[in-house]
């Protein structure tokens, strides 16, 4: 059926449900001159008369009652499902508003929303990156991720994964100025503190003693509070640092760092996704959440397991 075709049988509907032609224009927003020729066109398509015509009304046929009764139907069906179409195009494009610390979260996120884009090109994400925490209501943010606690009351969380610190260094460090063997040796080595961009505040070292999560002071000959450059610095071989897994696991895995005091990594945190309603959620917003859920939940990638870590501190110290 052609277009030229449904407007002829939709101005045939509206004429007969409203019992003029002209008003059967104005609802479909054409001039009276196309409604006629609409529906004359389809007379001579289907070859009977569908209307009696007089200069104060119209009144169905016999034959026009007939195909009224076929055709409404039909219509009705056909404008539901270019409406759902419509919608469906509509939930699938538009704003996404993203949020999230600036540290550790831009190797995470990059692969989904490389994957979201490429399925739907038509949603504009707007990614907003920092360690600061604003007004989720006021910034009309669809989706946030946090490390712990939520930003805000009522919020729905789902966890990711465990966020490690993972203490690392160089293997260029460690061979000039050696391996600490205990927590206690780290008062005898270079470290580097992050400087927490949001109240400018050193945020301490912490390690995992027993069950518990415990601040452990260093004396920080380097600071700064962009994540990449303490992990520039760290690779360099000038110090040794405490860096979120994300961050540190493809140096790991590559060899470029050596996970160091492997029985105090801490990961008593975890990464976590937040959003508003679970009803109210726009199709664009909850497939987002759900391909970052599927794709980053306990992910390897991010977590580094025990025995990795043992093993590759065992392979790079000795050498």
């Amino acid at each position: 059926m052609s277009i030229n075709e449904l407007r002829s049988i939709t101005t045939f509907i509206r004429t007969a449900e409203l019992g003029s032609l002209s008003k059967a224009a104005e609802a479909q927003q054409i001039t009276p001159q196309a409604a006629s020729k609409a529906l004359g066109q389809l007379e001579q398509y289907l070859g009977v008369r569908l209307f009696h015509r007089t200069t104060r009304s119209m009144s169905l046929t016999e034959e026009g009652q007939r195909f009224l009764e076929a055709a409404q139907p039909s219509l009705l069906g056909l404008q539901q499902a270019l409406l759902s179409a419509r919608q469906t195009r509509e939930d699938f494009a538009g704003p996404l508003r993203i949020v999230g610390p600036r540290s550790v979260l831009q190797p995470v996120i990059s692969p989904v929303l490389d994957e979201y884009l490429r399925l739907y090109p038509e949603v504009q994400p707007d990614v907003q990156l920092d360690d600061r925490i604003g007004n989720w209501v006021e910034n009309r943010v669809d989706v946030g991720f946090r490390i712990g606690a939520s930003p805000q009351e009522g919020l729905i969380a789902r966890r990711l994964f465990p966020m490690q610190l993972v203490i690392c260094a160089a293997p260029s460090y460690l061979r000039k100025y050696g391996v600490p063997e205990n927590r206690h040796a780290l008062n005898q080595h270079r470290c580097s503190v992050f400087r927490h961009p949001g109240n400018g505040c050193l945020v301490p070292w912490h390690l995992k003693i027993g069950d518990s999560l415990e601040e452990w002071p260093v004396a920080p000959v380097f600071c700064t509070n962009d994540e990449l450059l303490e992990l520039q610095t760290v690779l360099a071989g000038e110090v040794i640092g405490q860096l979120a897994a994300p961050t540190a696991a493809p140096y790991i895995r590559a060899g470029r760092l050596v996970p160091l005091l492997v029985e105090h990594v801490a990961d008593n945190y975890s990464l976590y996704v937040y959003y508003g309603s679970r009803t109210a959620i726009p199709s664009r917003v909850r497939r987002f959440i759900d391909l970052a859920v599927d794709r980053l939940s306990d992910s390897k990638d991010f977590v580094l397991s025990a025995e990795e870590l043992a093993s590759r501190r065992a392979r790079l110290v000795g050498t």
